[in-house]
């Protein structure tokens, strides 16, 4: 098993790989308003990009790299772009960064903010720039959610959804499929306590027969929870109190289950049944139990109704990307952006205004020259 410490080795890996790059020349490859971004950035970024296709494609990573990479800059200037147009509208992430961290020190089981500000810096990682870079990921998510994400919702209306309706058939037809609960009453005898040093051979030990008596007591107590189940009495609520299913915290919910996927015999008890309908005791080997069809979705094309909102995701996902690529060309056109020979903008557009460099020394009246021609588009050196 993984330590802790490999486990946030893992966490914080995309960050780490790029605060150790030291021995990179810091030039200055381009200019986003009052920011800049450097070679270093441009480095940090690829080794970020590389380690995150490494984790998802192992074996098909390069490829993929192949044509994220001339999008790279593009990708630095987008995010600056964004961090600033969040400051602008008052996004802060402040709250949802420190609740993502809480979240990573629950998954770590970490018992503090404490110990996961020192389990990062045991990993060399500066905690407050993997702060930051929560932080960035937050606002820049949130703007776009917010000055793109809900003019496209906003957009999609039921024609649209009704012709990707009509154009997807094959791909949202359906097997029949059930959804069960269940309540167990079990005829296995209580396994014995054990521990780490005799698990192994609990596990080897035969089971016994269950115990004719106990079967018969099972099957009486089965047979008197299908009568309250007749009476009125909630499934779920029962399930709670009487099952001896692992599910029985969840008020006996199992899962879906598609035809073929169960016992014959079961499935030829349980398929007929409709929604909210359930089986009588069946006895199985386990002991004794109840099924509820929680729901029964039929084979076939489910009516528009039932995927609406799946449609509207779906088309949602579509038309993000293009209409987030149009707003920040829209950011780059009101904003100061200049570029180092050599490199290149993948996102650049042609309406950008270029600076227009003026030296310590020139006159004020020649300042104020440029200012009017090119308004904000000016530096002094």
């Amino acid at each position: 098993m993984l330590r802790k410490s490999h486990l946030l080795f893992i966490a914080f890996l995309l960050l780490a790989v790029g605060l150790h790059a030291d021995n990179i020349v810091d030039e200055i490859v381009a200019r986003v308003n009052s920011s800049i971004i450097t070679r270093t950035d441009l480095e940090r970024g690829k080794q970020q990009n590389e380690e995150d296709l490494k984790q998802r494609f192992p074996s098909d990573w390069q490829s993929k790299w192949a044509g994220r990479e001339k999008d790279l800059l593009r990708d630095l200037i987008d995010r600056q772009l964004l961090v600033e147009k969040g400051k602008d509208l008052g996004i802060t992430g402040e709250t949802e960064m420190i609740k993502r961290l809480n979240e990573l020190r629950q998954q770590f089981g970490l018992n503090s903010m404490e110990e996961l500000e020192k389990a990062a810096q045991q990993q060399g990682v500066s905690y407050e720039d993997f702060k930051e870079q929560i932080r960035t990921e937050i606002v820049t998510s949130k703007v776009i959610s917010q000055e793109v994400g809900s003019h496209v919702a906003r957009e999609i209306n039921n024609t649209e959804v009704q012709k990707w309706y009509d154009q997807h058939q094959k791909e949202l037809a359906v097997p029949e499929q059930v959804t069960l609960a269940e309540i167990l009453v079990s005829t296995q005898p209580p396994k014995p306590p054990t521990d780490d040093k005799n698990k192994d051979a609990a596990a080897q030990a035969p089971q016994l027969p269950p115990d004719p008596a106990k079967v018969v007591e099972a099957e009486v107590k089965a047979n008197d929870l299908l009568e309250q189940l007749h009476k009125g009495a909630k499934f779920d609520e029962l399930a709670r109190k009487s099952s001896d299913g692992t599910t029985a915290a969840q008020g006996g919910l199992i899962g879906d289950f598609k035809r073929g996927e169960m016992d014959k015999e079961l499935e030829d008890r349980i398929f007929p049944l409709k929604a909210g309908e359930i089986t009588g005791v069946i006895h199985t080997k386990p002991g004794f139990i109840i099924f509820k069809v929680v729901a029964h979705q039929p084979s076939g094309i489910p009516p528009l109704a039932e995927v609406d909102s799946k449609i509207r995701d779906a088309l949602y996902v579509q038309k993000l990307e293009p209409a987030a690529r149009s707003y920040l060309t829209k950011l780059r056109e009101e904003s100061f952006i200049d570029i180092k020979p050599g490199f290149v903008d993948t996102g650049a557009s042609p309406n950008e205004s270029k600076p227009v460099i003026i030296a310590a020394s020139t006159s004020g009246d020649q300042i104020k020259q440029a200012k009017a021609k090119k308004k904000k588009h000016f530096l002094v050196f």
